[in-house]
């Protein structure tokens, strides 16, 4: 992925989540997103900056 802007809809299917429990992680601040005139948008970069770091609280 490129430093890219994606919605919620494209991170729940991206990381295979249901798009409430997105919503969910966004609106706890589990998952790094910004609000855009009431919606949700997410760096790419971000994302897989997140998911890295899910893998190593998992080892």
């Amino acid at each position: 992925m490129t430093d890219q802007i994606l919605t919620l809809k494209e991170v729940a299917e991206y990381l295979k989540l249901a798009e409430k429990t997105a919503y969910k992680l966004a609106a706890e601040g589990k998952l790094p997103g910004f609000k855009v005139g009431g919606s949700w948008r997410f760096k790419a970069v971000d994302i897989e900056r997140w998911i890295e770091e899910q893998k190593k609280r998992a080892e």
